[in-house]
């Protein structure tokens, strides 16, 4: 196997960190975005979606999507388990990282594909051009405020974000909350003593610094 991804993207360092927790090695493929290496002919026929990472296995199968590419992992790499150990845990787990990817991913996403100029005309990634909207960069970063406030409640309850076990929920508010930070200003503030307790915790995992 082997990964197609690039340093300078949150859904690669997705992947790297649930790699580094399960302890997998695989080559990684670098994609070089600034230069646009995602929309040359050779990587367009690896992924049509021209985003990455991109997982391709030895049979040469492509698995594009973060998700995807993690669970496919999990089920070949089940220990440790990231996406729950029980039925009961596997659904919790999911939902919470949905929301996770929902509410603060994206609206982060939102808010710096609208506002970054060497990004206009790509205001969402993928094979097609979309014009930025600069009226939603505000929209986005209310959205950011508010998952901090929500996930800030919901950890004052629980360790981590999908309950008493580190999971992938974790990796995907981690890197949520490093790219609202380096990409759109929007740190966690005092105001949220639970998420930045929660914080400190998971990024002090070694896996983190994938």
């Amino acid at each position: 196997m082997k990964l197609y991804q690039s340093n300078a993207s949150p859904n690669s360092r997705r992947v790297r960190i649930f790699l580094a927790e399960k302890g997998i090695s695989m080559p990684l493929v670098p994609v070089d975005l600034g230069a646009k290496e995602q929309f040359s002919e050779a990587y367009t026929k690896i992924n049509p979606r021209r985003v990455v990472p991109t997982l391709v296995l030895e049979d040469c199968t492509v698995i594009g999507e973060v998700p995807a590419i993690q669970r496919y992992l999990e089920e070949i790499y089940p220990e440790p388990p990231l996406f729950g150990a029980t039925p009961k845990t596997r659904a919790q787990v999911a939902m919470w990282d949905r929301r996770v990817e929902m509410e603060g991913f994206a609206s982060v996403m939102e808010a710096v594909r609208n506002a970054v100029p060497r990004l206009k005309s790509r205001a969402i990634a993928g094979p097609h051009d979309y014009e930025q909207i600069p009226a939603l960069v505000e929209r986005s970063r209310k959205r950011v405020e508010n998952f901090y406030a929500d996930f800030n409640a919901r950890l004052a309850d629980v360790p981590f974000i999908a309950g008493d076990e580190f999971s992938v929920a974790d990796i995907t508010g981690l890197v949520t909350v490093d790219f609202a930070t380096k990409g759109a200003d929007l740190p966690i503030g005092d105001e949220h003593p639970a998420l930045k307790r929660w914080y400190g915790s998971v990024s002090a995992r070694a896996s983190m610094a994938a």
